[in-house]
């Protein structure tokens, strides 16, 4: 029976959660001010008036870190936290964290194969040239 007062507990905890958030989105939608002006619909930063086009192109390599950041982000947090479990977790915790750090450099490997991290002009493409 404890497993039942559980899973009530649970779904009261969501039907108030679901509630609160309703509520809020609705007292937003209420309060909030409904006149528009072109003032308005400028960006602000720094108290500073935009200069140029907001609409800036975006390298590739620009992606590349952003998407490496959070793999390497998530892969430290898991590392981390398995660290702090360590003796908790003994030998198979051991076994899993080394199949999910072998895992990760496979696919950095695979990424460097492909070149993946070749930000700058290639070298074979800049001899590719020199020789045409």
């Amino acid at each position: 029976m404890p497993d039942s007062a559980a899973n009530y507990s649970f779904l009261i905890y969501m039907v108030v959660t679901l509630i609160l958030m309703a509520g809020l989105l609705l007292a937003a939608w209420w309060l909030g001010a409904r006149t528009t002006s072109r003032n308005k619909g400028i960006a602000y930063e720094s108290g500073m008036l935009p200069v140029g086009s907001l609409n800036l192109p975006r390298t590739i390599p620009f992606y590349l870190v952003a998407i490496f950041f959070i793999v390497f982000d998530v892969e430290s947090a898991f590392i981390f936290t398995w660290a702090a479990a360590w003796e908790q977790l003994g030998l198979p915790g051991l076994i899993h964290i080394t199949f999910f750090i072998v895992a990760l450099l496979l696919g950095l490997a695979w990424i460097w194969a492909k070149g993946g991290l070749e930000w700058g002009p290639s070298r074979r493409k800049h001899d590719a040239d020199i020789q045409a």
